[in-house]
């Protein structure tokens, strides 16, 4: 099985240069619908699904490779291989900000420029860092999922959405998370929740836009500040846009955001 197939990659757009976006945990190719119309006459759009979401080959998932964030990464590598990919402009949403980071460590020829979104190197507080979760939090965010996903589907969706003007944003990615099998779902939140990536930072060469949401609970300001402090080729800019995922609930300020980037 091809990365192609096995990723379920679509490529289109007129450009030469390539433009990456991976989705964030429980979500797909799809969040990026609002997005990829602003850029596909000047760039190469490349989409794809994380093994266990969208239409990635189920087949393909191994708990062993996807026990830490370096196998989402790796599939990111292989991908850009199979396509002849280089000078890339990768765009990663939440967990996929750091897959991004690590892909661009292994093989930093390969990136031009990376644009995360909401990134966060570790979720849990610890000895002088704060990233929005006590262990306490974590634990009981992931004994809840164990217990009951649908539940904790519909929730999470409403947390990670932050607009409760625009319930039907929550209840889209609340469909999205139900479309993943719950048992992959569960591990994959495991990895993100409880990955600690801060010993990479100083690692990463390539420049980097971290793109900060206000009022963001699963990732929060003070850990945006966190990451340009520690990524040496970064800028920081924060939006108006609320919540976590500013490409669905505020495209317009986005592309904007990547676009002067670019």
């Amino acid at each position: 099985m091809t990365a192609l197939e096995k990723n379920n990659v679509k490529v289109f757009g007129n450009g030469g240069k390539a433009l990456i976006f991976a989705h964030g945990y429980g979500c797909d190719q799809r969040v990026w619908r609002f997005m990829t119309p602003a850029f596909q006459d000047e760039y190469k759009i490349v989409l794809f699904d994380h093994v266990g979401s969208g239409g990635s080959a189920l087949s393909a998932y191994s708990r062993i490779r996807y026990s830490s964030l370096k196998g989402y990464a790796d599939d990111v590598l292989e991908l850009c291989h199979e396509l002849a990919l280089t000078d890339v402009l990768f765009v990663g949403h939440s967990v996929s900000a750091m897959i991004g980071v690590l892909a661009a460590i292994k093989e930093p020829a390969r990136f031009d420029k990376l644009v995360l979104i909401g990134p966060s190197p570790r979720y849990i507080n610890d000895i002088n860092y704060i990233g929005g979760f006590s262990q306490g939090d974590i634990e009981g965010l992931l004994d809840s999922l164990d217990s009951n996903y649908l539940g904790w589907s519909s929730t999470m969706a409403r947390v990670i959405m932050g607009n409760p003007a625009r319930p039907e944003l929550s209840e889209d990615l609340a469909n999205s998370f139900c479309r993943m099998k719950p048992d992959i779902a569960k591990h994959f939140a495991r990895v993100t929740f409880l990955s600690d990536n801060r010993a990479d930072l100083p690692k990463l060469k390539t420049q980097s836009l971290i793109l900060q949401c206000s009022e963001d609970v699963i990732a929060p300001e003070v850990v945006g500040r966190y990451l340009h402090q520690n990524l040496a080729n970064s800028r920081l800019r924060v939006l108006e846009a609320t919540g976590h995922c500013p490409h669905l609930s505020a495209p317009e300020e986005t592309v904007a955001a990547i676009r002067t980037f670019l």
